[in-house]
C-alpha cells in the first residue's frame, strides 16, 4: 500500500497508544505527523517522547510540525464549543509564514509516503487536522483508534 496521494487523519481523543497503533498499521501508515502545537497530553502515552518511541518500535516515523497546531485561542474555541470560531483562528494562523512552510513540507510528504495527520479530538469536523489535510489538497481518510 504506497498511499501517495492521500492522507489520512486520526484522533487519539477514544484511543490507546495501542489501538492508535493498530489503526495506523492496518492502514498501512509509514509516518505519523503530529499536528498538536503541544506534543503533550494528559493520556499516558501520548506525549511526544512516549509516543515517538511506541512508533519507532512499531516501524512507524513520526515528525512533529508543531507550526501546524492550533494556536491556544483556537483550542479555547473548540473547549467552549465553537468550533466554528477556532477554523476561523486557524485560517488566519495557516496563512502566516511558519506554518505555509511546514504545510509545504508535509504536502511533499504525503505524495511520497503513507502520512497520518494526529491530533486528540474523536470527531474530524470538530478537529483542525481536517483543515491541514484540505490544505494539502489531497483526497483525505479519517481513521479511528480501536
Amino acid at each position: 500500500m504506497s498511499g501517495a496521494g492521500e492522507v489520512l487523519t486520526i484522533g487519539y481523543e477514544r484511543g490507546t497508544p495501542a489501538t492508535l497503533i493498530a489503526a495506523l498499521k492496518a492502514a498501512g501508515v509509514q509516518r505519523l505527523v503530529d499536528v498538536r502545537a503541544l506534543a503533550n497530553s494528559r493520556k499516558p502515552g501520548f506525549a511526544k517522547g512516549a509516543l515517538s518511541a511506541a512508533l519507532e518500535e512499531a516501524g512507524i516515523g513520526y515528525l512533529h510540525l508543531r507550526a501546524l497546531g492550533t494556536p491556544a485561542e483556537g483550542r479555547q474555541a473548540v473547549r467552549s464549543g465553537h468550533p466554528e470560531v477556532m477554523r476561523r483562528i486557524f485560517a488566519a494562523h495557516l496563512a502566516g509564514t511558519e506554518a505555509q512552510a511546514a504545510l509545504a513540507n508535509l504536502s511533499d510528504l504525503a505524495r511520497r509516503e503513507r502520512v497520518c495527520l494526529l491530533c486528540l479530538e474523536d470527531d474530524p469536523r470538530h478537529c483542525h487536522r481536517t483543515l491541514v489535510a484540505e490544505a494539502v489538497g489531497l483526497p483525505t481518510t479519517h481513521l479511528h483508534p480501536g
